[in-house]
Parts: C-alpha cells; sequence; structure tokens
C-alpha cells in the first residue's frame, strides 16, 4: 500500500514509498554499524524496528569488543586489572569522558554505574532530604512504574505517607501530556512544599520531551532539589545537564544507548554538590579514591568527583558494550543524530497523519519538533494494543511495542531506522487497523 505525502511540505512524489527509498539514498544513516533482526513476517528479509527506545540494536563491533576482554580474563586471570588491553581497575574512566559529552556535563560530574532504579535510590539518599512543610516529591502521573515505587519505597523510608508524600501530576484535562506550563504553575503555588522535583525527561509513554531548563530553573527558584530521569532522553536528544544546572540525573544505557538489556546506566550530579562532607550517601569499595583504595584502611576517602556515588568494583563486561556504544555516539555526534531523528520523525508522522485520518487512531506525541524525541505514541481506540504489535510484527515484519491498554510506540531511531521503515510501519498499520467504522478494533 502506498501513501501520497501532504503537498505543504513539498512531498509530491507519486507514492510515499518510492519518495522513502530515495530519502534513504540521500540520507543513509547508520544501519550498516548493527545487526538487524531478520523479520518475522512480510515480504522483507529485515525488520522495520522501530522499538530502539525500549531495546536498542546490537552494534557490530559489541561482540568483538566484548570477547576481546573475556579473552584477557582467559589468558591473565587476575593480573588482567593492571595487564588487561583495557585494564580493569581503572577500565569505568574510559567511558566517564564520553558519558559526559553525551549528557553535557564534565567528567568529574559523570560515573557509568549500576542499573537505572539503584542509581536513583543512591542519588535520593543524597538529595531527597525531607524536612518541616518541605516533605513532597513531585513526579508526572505518567510517570515509569519503577520511578513510582523508588519514590514511594522513599518515602516509607523517611517514615512518611506516600499517598500524602508523592505529587503525581497530571495533564489539563482534555490534554495527553504534562505541558511545562502545568509544572511551573505547581511550583508557583506549592514549591515551599517540594523537597525533589524529579520527573522523566521523555515521557515514556507520550514520547513527550520536558523543558528540562526551564523546569529545573523553576523548581531550584521554589527551594526543590531538581534531579531527571533520563531512561528516555539520553542518547534521543541533546542534553547540557552542567549548564542547566541539573542537581542530578539518571539514565539507562539499552534503549537509545545499544548497550544491551539490562545495561549499566549513568549518573550526572552537578560540580556544585561534588566533595560536599555535609551530603549523606552510601559508601562502598570503589567509593573512596583510587590512589588509596589498597591501603585497606577502614574508612572511606571520597573523591570530589561523582565517583564517589560507587559502591562495587565495575562489572567489566557488563561496561565493555556501554563503551562500545558511547565510542559510536562520540564519532557521529548528537547534533547529527538529532537532525537526522527530526527529518525520520516527522516522515513518519506525515505518513501517520493519513492512516489515522480515517482510522481510529490517535497520535498522542506533540506535534511541536522541539517537545519531542523520536517517539510517536499512537491510541489505538478500543483496540488491544499488544495483539495490534503482534500483528505488525508476525504479518509485516515491522517491531513496535505496547504500553497496554491502548498505546502503541513507534521509535525511528536515527543511528539505524530507514525512511523505509518508517513507510512499512505506517502501511503495516493501515493494513491492520480496519478505518472507523470498526472503532478501531483490528480486523
Amino acid at each position: 500500500m502506498a501513501f501520497v505525502a501532504g503537498e505543504a511540505d513539498g512531498l509530491d512524489v507519486a507514492t510515499a514509498e518510492a519518495r522513502a527509498l530515495r530519502l534513504d539514498e540521500a540520507d543513509p544513516g547508520h544501519r550498516h554499524l548493527f545487526h538487524v533482526p531478520p523479520a518475522d513476517g512480510g515480504e522483507h528479509p529485515e525488520s522495520a524496528y522501530l522499538a530502539g527506545n525500549s531495546l536498542g540494536l546490537q552494534p557490530r563491533a559489541t561482540r568483538d569488543e566484548l570477547l576481546a576482554d573475556l579473552d584477557d580474563w582467559r589468558r591473565l586471570g587476575v593480573e588482567g586489572h593492571v595487564e588487561a588491553g583495557r585494564p580493569w581497575l581503572p577500565y569505568h574512566e574510559l567511558l566517564t569522558a564520553p558519558a559526559a559529552r553525551l549528557v553535557g556535563a564534565r567528567p568529574a560530574e559523570t560515573v557509568v554505574m549500576n542499573s537505572l532504579t539503584v542509581n536513583l535510590h543512591l542519588l535520593m539518599v543524597s538529595f531527597y532530604r525531607p524536612a518541616g512543610e518541605r516533605t513532597r516529591i513531585v513526579i508526572e502521573d505518567t510517570a515509569f512504574p519503577s520511578d513510582s515505587y523508588a519514590v514511594r519505597s522513599q518515602a516509607r523510608f523517611h517514615g512518611l505517607d506516600p499517598d500524602a508524600t508523592v505529587v503525581r501530576l497530571k495533564p489539563r484535562p482534555g490534554t495527553d501530556t504534562l505541558g511545562t506550563e502545568d509544572v511551573l504553575d505547581f511550583l508557583a503555588r506549592e514549591g515551599h512544599t517540594v523537597a525533589l522535583l524529579m520527573l522523566g525527561g521523555v515521557n515514556y509513554l507520550t514520547g513527550e520531551l520536558m523543558d528540562i531548563p526551564a523546569i529545573t530553573a523553576a523548581g531550584r527558584a521554589a527551594g526543590a532539589v531538581v534531579g531527571w530521569d533520563l531512561a528516555h532522553a539520553a542518547g534521543n536528544v541533546p542534553l547540557a545537564l552542567h549548564d542547566w544546572d541539573v542537581d542530578f540525573a539518571a539514565w539507562c544505557s539499552y534503549k537509545y544507548l545499544n548497550s544491551g538489556p539490562g545495561a549499566l546506566g549513568g549518573v550526572f550530579v552537578h560540580e556544585r554538590h561534588l566533595g560536599n562532607p555535609d551530603l549523606p550517601r552510601f559508601e562502598g569499595w570503589w567509593s573512596t579514591e583510587a590512589a588509596t583504595r589498597f591501603e585497606m584502611t577502614p574508612e572511606s576517602r571520597p573523591p570530589a568527583t561523582a565517583d564517589a556515588w560507587q559502591i562495587s568494583n565495575p562489572p567489566i563486561f557488563a561496561m565493555g558494550p556501554v563503551r562500545t556504544s558511547l565510542e559510536l555516539f562520540d564519532s557521529i555526534g548528537m547534533p547529527a543524530l538529532r537532525e537526522r531523528s527530526l527529518r525520520l520523525t516527522r516522515w513518519l508522522e506525515l505518513l501517520l497523519d493519513e492512516v489515522t485520518a480515517d482510522r481510529p487512531l490517535q497520535v498522542v506525541t506533540p506535534r511541536d519538533p522541539a517537545r519531542r524525541g523520536c517517539q510517536l505514541s499512537v491510541r489505538v481506540g478500543a483496540g488491544n494494543a499488544a495483539e495490534l504489535t503482534k500483528r505488525l510484527r508476525h504479518e509485516h515484519g515491522v517491531i513496535a511495542d505496547a504500553r497496554e491498554p491502548d498505546i502503541v510506540r513507534f521509535a525511528p531511531v536515527p543511528l539505524y531506522s530507514t525512511y523505509h521503515d518508517c513507510w512499512r510501519a505506517a502501511a503495516a498499520l493501515a493494513a491492520t487497523v480496519a478505518q472507523s467504522s470498526t472503532k478501531g478494533q483490528p480486523r
């Protein structure tokens, strides 16, 4: 099935598929650097993979580089800590500078460690300090469940009632996304009660990109600590955490950063907090300064860097894929990826406009490119989102993902997605969801 895109954008070719193929010739991206799963349906050999917002694809370099680290263990045993090709003792430092560049931070403010929610807990130990009337934690109502569980458990840990302590900001009636003005209005009214403001940089459900600098400035002006969950933002949109004056942030590496399932996450702590002896923090073997680590003293001597938030020695074989991926981002650059992301996502949006026009489907992601990353979320009327994604995969070779009950998420990732992938997704959606008379039921 072919689609004719809107004349207003100069897309006046006979069919969108032909246009997609020409766009791919002119703007090819970096698909050749990744393994793309074979299609499990449809007429194309490779999947149209639009689920990088859930799990990124494997870079081709990952296997060989990980095997090289494994081989050092085989050859050297314990001596690999200092004699490996990439020595294990300082291995995490190989990731620090590229991770800092990715999120707009200084190396001293950045460390790769643990998983996302573990890192959020470690950071909240330091930065959620309820006192007096300033006890509340503010998140968005559509926060990822793990964040909801984390902040509620932090409230209980401090002897507070989570139902009274955790504030869930909701979109205004009749809207799908939480506007910046909604957050600012709340802070203007009730900021004096907020100890911690911790939102998602890009909302996992709707794909909305929050105005991180404006919200951070308002939160800090209200006297709150401002942290960000950047699980769907890191590697998706440009970030400038240091310049934006964010207090702390954490992110995962298995989505847009393509580091594998359950990959290590990252942490940012603004330099104004580094070396502060009054800031509480859990400590362990890797929290102390490297130069004196093997003096085996009973008291930690933490460095004045984000490394002070580390606890255990780094898992080398988990760090390898993160390092490989960060090198890709360093070589290509977020500005170039963001520009291609804007082009790809706009193309998918044009195609979805045609599909949704006469079907019970609705794109709930903001249309303003400045308010979104690459993900477009489609509400599937009264249909079953999970069943729809199964049909897209098994009948058409299109991999998207579902968030029940009614959201299907499509993410044209600029590193490896193609314009033809976007066309395939739109064509598959049109072929699978009947027109409006069926009220959104897959046919």
